[in-house]
């Protein structure tokens, strides 16, 4: 899509779903920077989208991360090895969701080596993290 000052960027969307401490959360919410928590998950995530060139690539700015604070509700199956809670029973972790833009035209090898990255980085059994697409406004 193009027009009068208009145009957009192809871009890869990276969500993934970082589970922290309570007060961290807290902090989070109450407006607290979260860029020195003190949180070793959180650390690691934001450590693997700084390593890899292309992740959160606006031009003259690196490393873009939008973060959200969340709750991740979920029941362990039998058979589950959960970092929280225990099977069988409704546990809720307390989760930052960071949010990724990846440049479109980053080489797969390159974005490959980023998300297994994340992915060891994550601590969960089955970590959540999504991929999409989508097109970002730039101004002409």
């Amino acid at each position: 899509m193009t027009g009068a000052g208009v145009r957009t960027r192809r871009v890869r969307v990276l969500r993934i779903y970082c589970p922290v401490g309570v007060e961290v959360l807290r902090r989070v919410a109450a407006g607290e920077s979260p860029t020195d928590l003190g949180d070793p998950t959180l650390a690691k995530m934001l450590a693997a989208v700084r390593a890899h060139a292309g992740l959160g690539d606006f031009g003259i700015y690196r490393s873009v991360i939008e973060l959200a604070p969340g709750w991740e509700l979920f029941t362990p199956g039998n058979g589950a090895a959960p970092v929280l809670g225990e099977p069988g029973v409704p546990a809720a972790s307390p989760t930052l969701v960071l949010t990724v833009h990846v440049a479109a035209e980053i080489p797969v090898e390159a974005f490959a080596r980023a998300l297994e990255a994340i992915l060891e980085a994550h601590p969960w059994e089955v970590p959540v993290v999504e991929l999409g697409e989508a097109e970002l406004l730039v101004r002409a």
